[in-house]
């Protein structure tokens, strides 16, 4: 198959590397011509590196959005006009509104729009959801989850956008349902007119959800903690480790005592999020298997980042 990727940043440079791995005949697009050379020292041929993305289209399937989110409308509406399937890297977009409008866009032209939602191919991901369907914890009562750590700020989005998105999706995959209320709290401690800290509750149905993202604390933290009524699942994103805490409290006469009845490290494969998620993409233009994250999945997603937002400066519950 042959693949567009736009975009050749931090990111876009993974991205070059799976795709070829993966078969696929890979053109680039980027303005800037350092870029480029670079990707010519990676093997790609000179005659598939272009500075407009549109120069490529007549000679590729599909294309694979890799740029800033407030340029995604705009690539991915004039891909998907011309008949390309579409990856585009989350947020699908700089709003929901234009996320909306690029669902449409997807319907209109027959062509998929899958979103970058990465998290939903993690491995830890996967074990979470066969533990969940198991029962091992019972009825889930609440969820935690910190994505955060000291890193160089985005420019394209507060930190809500660009980082707490991925367990806003994630605990919508797991616990399958939807967003229906929100309360945040939001900072910009730095100044940019942009969120830099946020604390966000996200209620799916019975199942409140806190999640936790910000720039400024030491380390790297991608963990998730989901408790229910026999026990609790502790997730760590960074070192692929699930386990499960069995336990639960007893009333015994007139006290209450908590009972530890075991704890258990859960296997967890070592594949590689990003390979897993663009060889489903490649499957999914081919006919092979069904989109695994369609446009709807990137609106829903964009709705609770932007109910975040009015919760935070109002001050109060945002009904979804």
């Amino acid at each position: 198959m042959n693949v567009l990727l736009v975009g050749l940043g931090r990111w876009g440079e993974n991205h070059l590397r799976v795709l070829a791995e993966l078969g696929a005949t890979v053109w680039v697009a980027d303005a800037s011509s350092d870029r480029l050379a670079w990707a010519l020292r990676q093997g790609i041929d000179r005659r598939r590196a272009v500075t407009d993305y549109r120069e490529a289209l007549t000679h590729v399937d599909a294309v694979d959005v890799v740029t800033p989110a407030g340029s995604h409308r705009a690539i991915a509406g004039e891909c998907l006009a011309a008949g390309r399937h579409c990856f585009v890297e989350k947020p699908l977009a700089a709003t929901a509104a234009e996320a909306r409008e690029l669902e449409a866009a997807g319907r209109a032209a027959r062509r998929l729009v899958q979103v970058g939602h990465i998290f939903r191919f993690h491995p830890v991901t996967a074990v979470l959801r066969e533990a969940l369907a198991a029962g091992r914890i019972g009825r889930v009562r609440y969820a935690t989850g910190r994505f955060a750590g000291f890193k160089r700020p985005r420019p394209d989005g507060g930190v809500t956008q660009a980082d707490a998105i991925h367990y806003f999706d994630l605990f919508a995959y797991l616990f399958d349902r939807d967003a229906t209320r929100v309360d945040a709290i939001q900072r910009d401690y730095l100044g940019r007119g942009l969120d830099d800290l946020s604390w966000t509750v996200v209620h799916y149905g019975d199942i409140p959800a806190s999640v936790e993202a910000n720039y400024f604390v030491p380390g790297t933290w991608r963990e998730c903690v989901i408790v229910g009524e026999r026990g609790a699942l502790v997730a760590d994103f960074n070192d692929e480790a699930v386990t499960v805490h069995l336990g639960e409290h007893r009333r015994r006469g007139g006290a209450w005592e908590a009972v530890e009845t075991g704890k258990e490290g859960l296997p967890v494969r070592a594949e590689e999020p990003l390979r897993l998620e663009l060889r489903a993409f490649l499957d999914a233009c081919a006919g092979r298997a069904p989109n695994p994250v369609p446009a709807s999945v990137g609106v829903r997603a964009l709705d609770v980042v932007e109910a975040a937002e009015r919760s935070a400066r109002l001050a109060r519950t945002v009904i979804l």
